[in-house]
C-alpha cells in the first residue's frame, strides 16, 4: 500500500495579544504551517497566538501557542522566549515533536508501529520553555477559570500520551483499572508521578512510560485551603478531594498570576 500524501495545511487562524507587529503574525502563519503542511492526517483547524507581556519584570516576555485538531485529535504547543522570533521558532521545534507523537498514535492503531517508542517520554529542556507566572500578589489573587467537564477513564499510559500531546503540566482523569480520580504530571526519579484521591493497591505495574506511584491518599480540602496550600508550598497546581463531594480536584497558577480550577463534572 502506497503512503498516505502529506495533507495540504489548513488556513491558520492567527491572534495577537500586545504590541505584536504584523510580520511577527506573518512568520508564525509561514512557520506553524509548514508543520502542519506535513502532517499525514488532515488539520481540521489551526490557531496560533502570539502575546507579547509589557511587564518589565519578566525575562522571557515572548509568549506563543497553537491549538490544532488533527483529525479529531488535539494538539497543543505552547512556549515562552525573549522575543517574538524565537517564539515562534520553538514553537515550530515543539509542535513538530507533538504531531510526532501523534504520528506514532495513528500508526499503532492501524498496526504498524509500537505506540511508545524509545525515550518518547523524555523531555529536554521544556522547562525552559515554560512562560513564567506574573508575580501577582496573594492577596490579589482570584479563581478566574473554573473547568467542569466528565474525566476521561483511561490508563497512566493514555494519560500521559494526553498531556503530551496537548502540553500540558498534568492531566486530571479517572484511573481505568481503579475508578479513582487520579493526576499524573511530571516528576520523581523516573519521568512521571501518579497520585491519586485514594491510591491503588498494588499500584499499576503495566505502565509504558516510566512512573512513580505516590502512596499518600489527596488531602481532603476546599478551595480556600487549596489555595493556602498553594500559595505556601509554591508548587505549580494542588490535587485534592474536595471537602463537599470527595472527588478529585486540581488547583494551579495561570500564567497571569490568578488560579485555575479543574473539578469533575457531577
Amino acid at each position: 500500500m502506497k503512503p498516505t500524501a502529506p495533507q495540504r495545511a489548513p488556513e491558520i487562524q492567527v491572534e495577537a495579544r500586545g504590541g505584536v507587529p504584523r510580520s511577527a503574525l506573518e512568520y508564525a502563519q509561514e512557520k506553524v504551517g509548514a508543520i502542519l503542511g506535513h502532517t499525514r492526517e488532515p488539520i481540521l483547524y489551526a490557531r496560533v497566538r502570539l502575546t507579547l507581556m509589557e511587564n518589565p519584570a519578566l525575562e522571557r516576555p515572548a509568549l506563543a501557542q497553537v491549538n490544532a485538531d488533527v483529525n479529531g485529535r488535539q494538539a497543543r504547543a505552547h512556549v515562552a522566549a525573549t522575543t517574538l522570533t524565537e517564539a515562534v521558532d520553538r514553537l515550530q521545534d515543539r509542535l513538530a515533536e507533538r504531531l510526532e507523537r501523534l504520528e506514532r498514535h495513528w500508526e499503532a492503531r492501524r498496526g504498524r508501529t509500537s505506540a511508545v517508542e524509545p525515550h518518547e517520554w523524555r523531555h529536554g529542556d521544556e522547562p525552559t520553555q515554560r512562560p513564567d507566572h506574573f508575580p501577582r500578589l496573594p492577596e490579589e489573587r482570584r479563581v478566574v477559570r473554573h473547568k467542569s467537564f466528565s474525566l476521561d477513564r483511561e490508563t497512566p499510559d493514555e494519560a500521559a500520551f494526553e498531556m503530551e500531546t496537548m502540553d500540558y503540566d498534568f492531566q486530571l482523569f479517572t484511573d481505568l483499572s481503579s475508578g479513582e480520580d487520579s493526576v499524573l504530571y511530571r516528576g520523581g526519579p523516573t519521568g512521571y508521578r501518579l497520585a491519586a484521591v485514594r491510591p491503588p493497591a498494588p499500584p499499576p505495574g503495566d505502565a509504558a512510560v516510566p512512573l512513580t506511584v505516590s502512596e499518600l491518599p489527596a488531602p481532603r480540602l476546599t478551595v480556600d485551603e487549596a489555595k493556602q496550600r498553594l500559595d505556601v508550598t509554591g508548587f505549580p497546581f494542588v490535587f485534592f478531594s474536595d471537602a463537599t463531594t470527595g472527588r478529585g480536584n486540581v488547583l494551579y497558577h495561570r500564567y497571569d498570576g490568578h488560579y485555575g480550577l479543574i473539578t469533575p463534572a457531577e
